[in-house]
């Protein structure tokens, strides 16, 4: 498989990456261990390098199956770039709080050092905020970054699913270039050629990376078998831009 340089880092990417939310379930960790195995060197065979996680995946389960795999098998790490994201706080955590998202020095350093313990790795390849919190201090997400890089545990940074303005604001806040945009991009949902962030990813020298690119199974089934949240396409007309 092609590989691309991702932003203006050194970071080295397949064209394809393989996301892990769904490596482990929470249910039987046995099972979920040798097919997650079977996966990922499945994937390493297929000549994928970008392996894409986020430290709420399956409650942090997908990064510790991982993190296995990588134990029991060490010539797997020098083949992959590992990817992982933070901002994402559970309800309940604390109790009583709700799902939010929280870009706090606290809350960021203690998910790299969380996701560090769980993959098994002295460094993360690439580390994304995982949403847009909008209360973002922009420094002090900086701030932390810039100590994260220093400190070795972190290569490089990103963001998901900002807007042109949210990313802009970050990168005028740091010393050093953002590599990659996370975005959702697909046959139905195009909002990201519209909204300016492929233009400013062009512009900037940062790497889009579409996630859910057949549209959360939407047309990898052909435009039938909708989930809940799709019901308001038309499958027929997805049908007839996929016979096209």
């Amino acid at each position: 498989m092609k590989t691309v340089l991702l932003g203006q880092s050194q970071l080295t990417s397949s064209r394809l990456a393989y996301g892990c939310w769904r490596i482990a379930t929470q249910g039987d960790a046995v099972a979920d261990y040798a097919t997650a195995k079977a996966a990922i060197f499945a994937a390493v065979d297929a000549g994928y390098t970008l392996f894409d996680h986020a430290d709420i995946y399956c409650d942090g389960e997908a990064e510790r199956v991982f993190g296995r795999i990588l134990k029991e098998n060490p010539g797997l790490r020098a083949k992959m770039t590992i990817a992982t994201k933070a901002g994402i706080r559970f309800k309940n955590r604390p109790v009583g709080a709700p799902v939010r998202y929280d870009f706090s020095r606290a809350h960021l350093i203690a998910q790299c050092e969380l996701s560090l313990k769980q993959l098994g790795v002295e460094a993360i390849d690439l580390l994304h905020l995982h949403r847009p919190d909008y209360l973002m201090d922009a420094a002090e997400v900086a701030g932390v970054f810039t100590e994260l890089r220093a400190a070795g545990k972190v290569r490089e940074f990103g963001v998901s699913n900002f807007s042109p303005s949210q990313f802009s604001l970050l990168q005028n806040a740091l010393s050093f270039p953002l590599v990659t945009n996370q975005v959702e991009v697909s046959l139905v949902q195009l909002y990201a050629l519209h909204d300016g962030t492929l233009d400013q990813c062009q512009e900037k020298k940062v790497t889009p990376l579409a996630w859910s690119p057949l549209g959360a199974g939407l047309l990898g089934s052909g435009g039938v078998d909708l989930l809940p949240g799709q019901r308001h396409y038309d499958p027929t007309a997805v049908l007839a831009v996929l016979d096209r």
